[in-house]
């Protein structure tokens, strides 16, 4: 999957991706019609942070979800 361009298919997919990673039991506010091209390379850097990784501490957890949801305003 090429995510270097925005498309909603992309922006769900690391959404979905960033849920199943951190084990997010709902994520039903983080939609891709919410995301817009302007921030979507803030999304794509996130994404790539999470799956580089295997572990998270709730801080991490915290932070990332607090970004998602910075993203999802903007």
């Amino acid at each position: 999957m090429d995510l270097s361009t925005w498309s909603e298919e992309n922006v769900e997919f690391m959404f979905e991706e960033i849920k199943k990673k951190l084990r997010m039991a709902t994520g039903g506010s983080i939609k891709a019609s919410n995301v817009k091209e302007e921030v979507y390379e803030d999304l794509r850097d996130l994404y790539n942070m999470v799956a580089s990784k295997d572990r998270f501490s709730i801080s991490e957890i915290d932070a990332i979800t607090t970004e998602l949801g910075n993203i999802r305003k903007a």
